[in-house]
């Protein structure tokens, strides 16, 4: 995937094992979802969002908005260790991906048309996610 050593490993057939065939796509062989089709393209709750493959905090709901694009959006990362942004110049474009910065499943993409402050719009797979409520 990526030479960078992450805290977290497992081998690509651990991987396998614990990931469905979709998750194991995109998370590990940089994939994508449906555009619409990700479980928290649209959901609202309060809460964190946590990595599927390793369970690190990535995002806050305080840091979601409504962009249309499809994919669910976030304005900023919660702390900047956990994600790692890798230049990927593939499709015939040069784009900023996001992994995991503790275990390196791929998350998404990061583009600089957000509508907040921050102008930021960290596009990301739900299926990378799991989001926990907050207490």
């Amino acid at each position: 995937m990526h030479e960078k050593k992450y805290a977290f490993h497992n081998s690509e057939e651990q991987w396998q094992e614990i990931l469905t065939e979709l998750e194991y796509h995109v998370m590990r062989n940089k994939g994508t979802e449906a555009p619409f089709k990700g479980k928290y393209t649209d959901f609202i709750d309060k809460g964190v969002y946590y990595c599927k493959g390793c369970d690190v905090q990535l995002f806050s709901s305080e840091q979601k908005f409504q962009s249309s694009c499809g994919w669910p959006s976030f304005d900023n990362e919660l702390d900047s260790a956990n994600i790692e942004q890798i230049q990927d110049k593939s499709m015939g474009m040069v784009r900023t991906e996001i992994v995991c910065g503790n275990c390196g499943s791929h998350l998404g993409h990061i583009f600089n048309d957000g509508p907040t402050e921050t102008g930021k719009r960290y596009c990301v797979n739900s299926i990378s996610l799991i989001h926990k409520k907050e207490s």
